[in-house]
């Protein structure tokens, strides 16, 4: 029953994360949006890196499950 109440809450926290790596995901759209219309090439390309990032997590999540 103690590994069953664990693996949902990973589940849970794991849930949690994801949704907020998206949160943070459409932030950094928006931010590079905001970017592109100023013609910022320093900010583009730290939006772009950010945006790999958190790709990368969000890839490393879904190989889990």
């Amino acid at each position: 029953m103690r590994q069953t109440v664990k693996i949902i809450r990973k589940v849970d926290i794991e849930k949690q994360y994801e949704h907020a790596l998206r949160l943070e995901l459409d932030y950094e759209l928006a931010s590079l949006y905001s970017a592109m219309q100023e013609n910022d090439t320093k900010e583009m390309e730290r939006c772009k890196k950010r945006l790999k990032e958190i790709q990368d997590e969000l890839n490393g999540l879904h190989a889990y499950a």
